[in-house]
């Protein structure tokens, strides 16, 4: 695993340096968005909802759209106003009970590993979080936005998990669970009943994602049976080539433009007689060329053609000979 973040928890007057690795990884089956026809890889592109044309990635800003649908754009500046915290560390602002957190405030998990000058503090931080039964409340900085999270102890190794905040959690407005429905005594029963019937240990080795592996099993079963698609290289490059040159076309056609709309119009009018006669010369010239170019391909036709005709009366004279 490589460390994501590095800093230190601040634990009263101790310091105890730490560094902090994912602790889940996604194992969800990835699909990817293709051209059914020819299994090329579909493409999105920037493009401005107002003029239709795509933006460069350096000039997006960020936006925030109000409750009336107008646009409010912010810039870097903006931003740099904005309360943050690049601060490198894991302050611990009280220790609560465990079953105070409640799990659905979980968001992210993370194993903090100590560093070797942080073996000792660290494992003493472990064994009174364990012997107290509580999770440290705590304030870190991971980013730029400082955010709740806590501390507990799993296999011997410290857990941070980031906590949602109070107003991230969605209250279970339901009519239909109103507090007049109950279960009857008789159902009660049963349902206890059932519940013993099933009850057992939580084994996580018990269960598996079937449809991942079925996923794996068909793609493998359909390279083995050569159903797959052959993928041509995609055309990128080109697209940047041709964007390239629209863009020097343009600057050359913007120059062009700054340098007649710069000029009087006297001067105008004499270019515009100059222009003429240098046209009739440029018309004169290529007329000129046009014959050079037919005259020497018609010169060559002709010395191919003496030299094909000595080629062949040398053949005859040779034929002659041999047969006297």
């Amino acid at each position: 695993m490589r460390a994501i973040w590095k800093g230190a928890v601040s634990f009263g007057l101790v310091n105890v340096p730490v560094r902090l690795f994912s602790a889940t990884e996604n194992h969800d089956v990835q699909f990817r968005q293709v051209h059914e026809k020819d299994g090329g890889r579909i493409k999105y592109q920037r493009v401005c909802s107002i003029d239709g044309e795509e933006v460069p990635y350096s000039d997006i800003a960020k936006g925030y759209e109000a409750a009336d649908g107008q646009m409010v754009v912010l810039t870097d500046e903006d931003l740099k106003s904005l309360p943050s915290r690049s601060s490198k560390e894991i302050s611990i602002e009280k220790f609560v009970p465990s079953e105070q957190i409640d799990p659905l405030l979980f968001d992210k998990s993370y194993y903090l590993e100590p560093d070797k000058t942080g073996l000792k503090p660290y494992v003493l931080l472990r064994d009174a979080l364990e012997k107290a039964d509580r999770m440290a409340l705590v304030t870190v900085s991971v980013r730029t936005r400082m955010t709740l999270a806590v501390l507990r102890v799993r296999e011997g190794v410290i857990v941070l998990q980031t906590l949602l905040w109070s107003d991230e959690v969605r209250k279970p407005e339901f009519e239909s669970l109103s507090e007049d429905t109950h279960a009857t005594s008789k159902e009660l029963a049963m349902a206890a009943s059932l519940v013993d019937s099933l009850s057992g240990d939580y084994e996580p080795d018990e269960f598996e994602d079937d449809y991942s592996e079925a996923v794996t099993q068909l793609v493998a079963t359909k390279i083995e049976g050569g159903d797959i698609t052959e993928t041509p290289e995609a055309k990128g490059e080109e697209t940047e080539v041709v964007d390239l040159l629209a863009a020097l076309q343009r600057s050359v056609d913007k120059a062009k433009a700054a340098k007649s709309g710069g000029s009087s119009g006297s001067s105008a009018s004499g270019d515009s007689g100059d222009s003429g006669d240098s046209g009739d010369s440029a018309a004169s010239s290529a007329k000129k060329s046009t014959s050079k170019t037919a005259a020497k391909k018609s010169t060559t036709k002709k010395a191919a053609t003496k030299k094909t005709t000595a080629k062949k009366s040398t053949t005859k004279k040779a034929a002659a000979k041999k047969a006297s």
